[in-house]
């Protein structure tokens, strides 16, 4: 059964159309990266997946239709990394983390041991233990995009919906927080679905990658597939350079001619 499956996904924002009859299919345990220019629905497609667009009929996941699942149900098997998520006002690191144990405490009720232990081994392996007494508003743009997958990691999801997870970060902290999912994707079984706009650390972690533009999925398969300079440039009107890399396909910018 997949972990994904969306059906001939149609989305409208202010009625403007985004999405135009996207067909996507994500095995348990894969990892997709979606791909494409500004403005080609990548985000649209992460938020309808994860329950924050209405699209309950079009999209399933692990074999039960989204409309079919609460919310407290749907927050214990997705989990989403936003690229701005909503940070209340003067909450603490370790507060914020803990939210993400929310499916999982009794209305009314407290969060556990086992909820703190969860949380604080995330923020172990996401080198973020020193701040966890810190208000979210101090830390650095990249300091605060740990911390938003830090929650989603405390969550104990089995899909993963990442929007430009490594948007703020420099290169450093870009390899430590892929590595970190792709550790726990071993480890866990965890399914994972990205947007990215650096080609290049795309190709590297996705098993398998999806190109929208103009809301329409326009190149389906590994990265050796999609990643390839003719792609590129139609889609994206770029002039690169593809060059075979230990993972997976690097992608040059070049000077057009």
């Amino acid at each position: 059964m997949p972990a994904v499956e969306v059906r001939d996904l149609h989305v409208s924002l202010g009625g403007a159309p985004i999405l135009a009859g996207v067909d996507l299919t994500v095995a348990a345990g894969e990892w997709v990266t979606v791909i494409g220019p500004n403005g080609a629905g990548k985000s649209t497609l992460l938020r309808a997946v994860g329950g924050l667009l209405p699209a309950p009929d079009a999209v399933s996941l692990f074999g039960t239709r989204l409309g079919a699942l609460r919310r407290r149900d749907r927050a214990r098997v997705v989990a989403t990394v936003a690229q701005s998520p909503v940070v209340p006002a003067g909450m603490s690191v370790l507060d914020y983390v803990l939210l993400g144990r929310t499916p999982y405490i009794p209305a009314l009720g407290r969060e556990s041991a086992a909820d703190l232990a969860a949380v604080h081994d995330v923020l172990d392996r996401l080198d973020l233990a020193g701040f966890q007494a810190r208000e979210l508003a101090t830390l650095s743009g990249g300091e605060r995009q740990r911390v938003f997958l830090a929650r989603a990691l405390a969550q104990g999801a089995t899909l993963l919906l990442l929007d430009e997870p490594t948007s703020a970060l420099d290169i450093g902290h870009q390899q430590e927080v892929l590595e970190l999912v792709d550790q726990l994707r071993g480890a866990h079984g965890l399914t994972v679905v990205a947007t990215m706009h650096d080609l290049s650390v795309a190709g590297e972690y996705a098993d398998r990658m999806v190109l929208l533009a103009d809301g329409r999925v326009v190149a389906t398969g590994t990265p050796a597939q999609v990643l390839t300079e003719e792609l590129l440039a139609r889609h994206y009107r770029a002039t690169v350079k593809v060059i075979p890399g230990e993972h997976g396909p690097l992608v040059v910018p070049t000077r057009p001619r």
